[in-house]
């Protein structure tokens, strides 16, 4: 069976010198996980070829690790994400039918970011593009940012929208008080960048972008940050009536958004998700390197589904969603 990961990470040489510097100085005096990560991340190579081969993994789309370009100040956003993307390029040709690319974009020059992800499509191949939440406190609704959904559209290619932490008044509201390793796990992977991303989703649809996009194709990990559980209550509880939406929200959610496992090898998880939204709408992902291929691997292979649904998760959706 043919498999196809999505959200998976790398880091570049001026992500690492760069925006991600306190990131990777962080993780790597983590502990030795940490630093085996911080290896992992920065290997695009035969190395993690070989370790896709003995878990059965073959293709994994790279994406920048978090926190990404988005919470830099312009001018480097726009280096780091052009230069990035040329990195991947070129580990991409190097292995190109075992890497695919999403795009690095420096979103907060919209127009700038539209051009970077025209390029990265039609001159790198890129499949399209990964942002990474927020930007200082920007959400995606805020039209400021709709040239890149446009050019998006134009290119017929989906926005992964990957968590990054909330904005610093949020994390010291809501996940404050407590001692720093459980501050900085309840307000990130623990709980609030899910939660996070949840609400930039919902957010993007209520602003209206797939109203004004409804070709748009968003993709979201993590078996769907938690919205699969809350969607039938905001589809009874914010009707059109109210929000002045085209179409019900479960509709957008159900039309207009993919999901992928993002490491939530959780059975009970994947079948509220599959429940609610359907097999032609889930994907296969790792989360590599913080989440195991093999796991991911194993997962999947003892999924509660038919062989013909086992063949849709595992590569046939992406490769309609993506043109594998």
């Amino acid at each position: 069976m043919r498999t196809i990961a999505l959200e998976e990470h790398f880091v570049s040489p001026v992500f690492v010198s760069g925006p991600g510097k306190e990131f990777m100085e962080r993780l790597r005096g983590s502990g030795p996980r940490g630093a085996r990560i911080c290896e992992m991340l920065q290997e695009v190579g035969d190395a993690r070829v070989a370790e896709m081969d003995g878990a059965g993994i073959d293709i994994q789309a790279l994406s920048l690790n978090s926190p990404g370009v988005e919470q830099a100040d312009a001018a480097e956003q726009i280096a780091v994400a052009r230069e990035s993307n040329d990195f991947l390029a070129e580990a991409i040709k190097r292995h190109p039918t075992r890497f695919a690319g999403f795009a690095v974009l420096p979103v907060s020059t919209p127009d700038k970011a539209a051009d970077e992800l025209d390029r990265a499509i039609t001159k790198l191949g890129f499949k399209g593009t990964l942002i990474n939440g927020h930007t200082r406190g920007r959400y995606l609704d805020d039209k400021f940012f709709w040239p890149i959904f446009e050019r998006a559209v134009a290119l017929n290619v989906p926005v992964y929208l990957h968590p990054t932490l909330p904005p610093k008044a949020v994390v010291e509201a809501s996940y404050s008080g407590f001692s720093p390793p459980v501050v900085a796990t309840l307000s990130g992977g623990g709980w609030g960048w899910h939660i996070e991303t949840a609400v930039h989703l919902i957010r993007m649809i209520l602003g209206g972008v797939f109203d004004q996009f409804p070709k748009l194709q968003v993709v979201v990990g993590h078996l769907g940050e938690g919205i699969p559980f809350m969607l039938p209550r905001m589809h009874r509880n914010l009707p059109p009536e109210m929000t002045k939406l085209a179409r019900p929200i479960g509709a957008y959610l159900r039309e207009n958004v993919h999901y992928t496992f993002g490491g939530f090898n959780f059975p009970g998880t994947f079948m509220n998700l599959l429940l609610e939204v359907g097999v032609d709408r889930i994907m296969f992902s790792i989360d590599y390197p913080y989440g195991s291929m093999q796991e991911a691997r194993t997962f999947l292979e003892h999924l509660p589904v038919s062989p013909a649904d086992k063949e849709r998760i595992a590569h046939g959706n992406a490769e309609k969603l993506y043109r594998f």
